[in-house]
C-alpha cells in the first residue's frame, strides 16, 4: 500500500492503525471510522459515506496485504454500526468485499470476514434478505471450513441469518429454490448438515410455504437419508416427516404426480432406511392421491413386488410394499382392464395391518444467539479476536 495516497476523508492516523498487525490498534481505527461515519450521516452526506465505504473496500478489505485486509473488514463492520437502519442503504457495497474474504487462504481472515459479516447483518437485519442468496452461498462453504474457529464463527452468523429469516414475512423462497436445489447434491456432510438444518427452519416458518417446491428437492433429500452420519440421517428423517405430515394434512395442493417417479427409484435402493422411507411414501401417495397414481403403476409395481419376497430381516419393508400393492389394486377398474392391453396388474397378496408411518424424533433446539443491542462497536464482543 503506498504510504503517500490520500486516502481522505480516513486520517493518516486511522490508515496506519487499519495496517497494524495487533488487532486491538485495528479496532482503535474502527471506532474512529464509525465516530467519521455517523458525522456524515448526521449531515445526510451520502456522497462520503460512499466514499469510505469504497476506500474500505478496494484499499483495504481486498488488498494483497493481510493486514491491510483485516483492518478493511472490521473498518467496514464499523461502517455498517454507525449508519444503523441506513446501512440498508449500503448493504452491496458492504457485503460484497467481506465475501470475497471467506475465500481467503488465511484461516484468520475468513473468521474475521465472519466476524465483520456478522456485526453488519446485525445491524441490517431484514435489510439483509434480498442478499439471502449470497449470503447464504457463502456460509454454505463456510459450513465445511477444516479451520474450528472460522467454522464456529460462521456458525453464530447463520443462526443470526436463521432468526432474521424466522421472524421475516419477506423472505423470497422462490429466488432462493434453484440454489437449494443445486446445494441439496453437495456429498461434504457439514455442507449436508447445513441443508438440512436450513430445511428444517423453513418448514417452521408459517408463512413460508416450502411444500410447493417439494418436487424440486425431494430427490436430493432422499439422497442425504443415505448420508454415513447416524446425525445427519436423522434430521433428514425429521425432515422428511414434517413433509409427509404436511400432505396429510393439505393432500389437495400436494403435486404427487410430480413426485412418484422419484419415489418409485428409492423404493428400489440398496440402502435400507431409504428404502422404508419411500416406500411408506409412496404407501400414503397411493392411499391419497388414488387413481392419479395409475399412470405410474408399471414403475410403482416394479419397486414393489421384489419386495413382497423378503424375509424378516426386512420384514417392514415387506409389510409396507404389500400395502402398496393391495391399495394400488384396489384403484383398478374392470374399464381400466377393458381398456388397457397387457398392462402389469398387481399380484394379490393377504391384507397385512396398514405399517405406521416412520418414527421421527425432535430435534435437540440449541441455545439461541444473545444479540447485545449496543450498537456501539466497541460492545460488539460475540467474537474472539484471533
Amino acid at each position: 500500500m503506498n504510504p503517500e495516497k490520500d486516502f481522505a476523508p480516513l486520517t493518516p492516523g486511522i490508515v496506519r492503525a487499519l495496517n497494524d498487525k495487533l488487532y486491538e490498534k485495528r479496532k482503535v481505527a474502527a471506532l474512529e471510522i464509525e465516530k467519521l461515519v455517523r458525522e456524515f450521516v448526521s449531515q445526510n452526506s451520502t456522497a462520503q459515506i460512499k466514499h469510505v465505504i469504497q476506500i474500505l473496500s478496494q484499499e483495504f478489505a481486498l488488498s494483497q496485504h493481510p493486514h491491510s485486509r483485516k483492518g478493511g473488514l472490521i473498518g467496514l463492520a464499523a461502517c455498517s454500526i454507525a449508519l444503523g437502519k441506513d446501512s440498508g442503504l449500503y448493504l452491496k457495497e458492504l457485503i460484497e468485499p467481506v465475501l470475497t474474504c471467506f475465500n481467503d487462504s488465511d484461516s484468520r481472515l475468513r473468521y474475521y470476514a465472519c466476524e465483520a459479516l456478522y456485526n453488519i447483518v446485525k445491524v441490517a437485519r431484514g435489510s439483509v434478505l434480498p442478499h439471502f442468496n449470497v449470503l447464504f452461498d457463502g456460509l454454505s462453504k463456510l459450513a465445511a471450513d477444516p479451520d474450528p474457529n472460522v467454522k464456529s464463527g460462521s456458525e453464530l452468523l447463520d443462526r443470526l441469518l436463521k432468526d432474521i429469516v424466522t421472524e421475516s414475512n419477506k423472505f423470497d423462497l422462490v429466488g432462493f429454490i434453484p440454489l437449494l436445489r443445486e446445494r441439496i447434491y453437495s456429498n461434504n456432510q457439514y455442507a449436508r448438515q447445513f441443508i438440512i438444518s436450513w430445511i428444517l427452519v423453513l418448514e417452521s416458518v408459517p408463512d413460508i410455504n416450502l411444500l410447493d417446491y417439494l418436487p424440486e428437492i425431494l430427490d436430493g433429500l432422499f439422497q442425504i437419508l443415505g448420508d454415513n452420519s447416524k446425525e445427519i440421517r436423522k434430521m433428514c428423517e425429521v425432515a422428511l416427516g414434517e413433509f409427509l405430515k404436511e400432505i396429510k394434512k393439505n393432500p389437495s395442493s400436494v403435486k404427487f404426480a410430480e413426485m412418484a417417479n422419484i419415489l418409485v427409484i428409492h423404493c428400489q435402493a440398496s440402502d435400507d432406511l431409504i428404502q422404508l422411507t419411500a416406500m411408506c411414501w409412496m404407501r400414503e401417495f397411493i392411499q391419497l392421491a388414488g387413481r392419479v397414481m395409475l399412470p405410474y403403476s408399471s414403475g410403482i409395481l416394479t419397486a414393489v413386488l421384489p419386495c413382497l419376497s423378503y424375509d424378516d430381516r426386512k420384514k417392514s419393508i415387506k409389510e409396507v410394499a404389500n400395502v402398496c400393492n393391495q391399495s394400488l389394486m384396489k384403484l383398478v377398474t374392470p374399464e381400466d382392464d377393458e381398456n388397457e392391453v397387457k398392462q402389469p396388474t398387481a399380484a394379490p397378496q393377504a391384507d397385512t395391518d396398514h405399517d405406521e408411518p416412520l418414527s421421527k424424533q425432535e430435534m435437540a433446539s440449541g441455545d439461541c444467539l444473545d444479540v447485545s443491542n449496543n450498537s456501539s462497536f466497541s460492545s460488539t464482543g460475540v467474537f474472539m479476536p484471533i
